[in-house]
């Protein structure tokens, strides 16, 4: 299911980005992200950034999104966006966009920095569970 840009409130979905900024726990880089996604049955969701001192365990914002998606009965990710600690959109990184890529609906919509992209636009040519099928 492909949802059209013009059914996602990305206002909402902006509003749910940022208030998931003040979960955001901090203290090393006090560079604090939320990120909100609305998935294909219509559910909002969002995840915050909680590092670590042991900075490699660091969760993104994305990680705890993806962990959200699944505590609240999974599904797929038809449109996301990401704030930095101002509420600017924010472009995930490309490990979270790997991530973000598998947990995916067909035609994914991202608010990026360059305006609304989809997953294949910020991702292209990715590597995901298709290719692991038959292996």
């Amino acid at each position: 299911m492909t949802t059209p840009t013009s059914a996602v409130n990305w206002d909402l979905l902006l509003e749910h980005a940022r208030a998931a900024l003040s979960h955001a726990y901090v203290p090393y880089s006090k560079y604090p992200v939320g990120a909100a996604a609305l998935t294909d049955d219509g559910r909002i969701i969002s995840g915050c950034n909680v590092e670590n001192a042991s900075y490699g365990l660091t969760l993104c914002a994305e990680c705890a999104l993806v962990s959200s998606l699944h505590m609240s009965g999974g599904g797929l990710l038809a449109a996301f966006v990401c704030v930095d600690g101002a509420g600017e959109i924010l472009m995930p990184c490309g490990r979270c966009r790997q991530l973000l890529y598998e947990f995916r609906a067909p035609g994914m919509q991202l608010m990026t920095v360059s305006g609304i992209r989809t997953m294949d636009q910020v991702l292209p040519d990715a590597f995901g569970p298709q290719h692991l099928e038959g292996q």
